[in-house]
């Protein structure tokens, strides 16, 4: 199982990272087994500006808080900084805000960083709610088998941690029948075995547009967390280009955990 123990959260000063940094220090903030990592970006590096906001950081910290706590930095930012950051901090996780945008056909920093990086990323929107609650998750699954189900296992893990219900969510944009061809039903047998107890159930729902499909069954069943499996980086296959994955980071309103695949 893959245990998250180092998070990385990108900051450059912004209210959309302030936001991911106060999620994240709500993910993991009461766990001492936890070490967030927080990763200033600056145009130019000012190293007392640095550890000032740092200061005013930890000062902000209840003493409920028992995580470690230690902070990076780069400039100017940028994708490729980022990545390479990451590279040397080796984070389990990154907790990442986003301002989305409505484009379809566009990009943002935190879409290029889930789409290019091999670490799990959770995308906190900017308007998601102040009060930290994750007690169901949506995984969205296709139809295409799990080529490697031990990326399963940092779902598992922050299923365990928060005692969360796993909902595994397939849209049927096409006609054909559903939940009974072989890469269907091993993905069934691998849900069950890697998500143990956690795992609730799994839900055909049909609508020619995915990504509503998606964004629908969130807001009628207050699905906390969306969980999505990346092929852009697939084993087995022809990876894809990623654009469920980009327009789903663009778009959602309830964080969004993009697990390496």
């Amino acid at each position: 199982m893959d245990r998250i123990a180092k998070i990385l959260v990108p900051y450059d000063f912004t209210e959309v990272s302030r936001r991911a940094l106060d999620y994240a220090v709500a993910f993991a903030g009461n766990r001492p087994d936890k070490h967030l990592v927080v990763c200033f970006m600056q145009e130019t590096e000012d190293q007392q500006v640095l550890e000032d906001e740092y200061a005013k950081i930890k000062a902000g910290l209840t003493k409920a808080f028992r995580a470690e706590m230690s902070w990076v930095a780069f400039a100017p930012p940028s994708v490729d900084g980022l990545l390479k950051k990451c590279q040397w901090v080796q984070p389990d996780l990154i907790v990442m805000g986003t301002s989305g945008s409505e484009d379809p056909e566009g990009t943002t920093h935190t879409s290029q960083t889930v789409l290019a990086t091999e670490c799990p990323v959770l995308v906190i929107p900017k308007d998601v709610g102040e009060e930290f609650q994750l007690k169901t998750i949506a995984l969205v699954l296709g139809s295409k088998e799990i080529d490697d189900p031990k990326v399963l296992g940092t779902l598992l893990d922050i299923a365990r941690t928060f005692n969360a219900k796993v909902h595994v969510l397939t849209i049927e944009n096409k006609p054909g029948t559903y939940g009974y061809s072989e890469s269907e039903e091993r993905n069934e047998e691998l849900l069950e075995y890697y998500l143990e107890s956690f795992y609730s159930h799994h839900v055909f729902i049909e609508n020619e547009d995915v990504v509503k499909g998606i964004f629908d069954y969130v807001v009628e069943k207050e699905i906390d967390m969306l969980a999505i499996l990346p092929r852009n980086h697939a084993r087995k296959g022809t990876p894809s280009e990623g654009r469920l994955t980009r327009l789903l980071t663009l778009q959602t309103r309830s964080p969004l955990l993009a697990v390496e695949h």
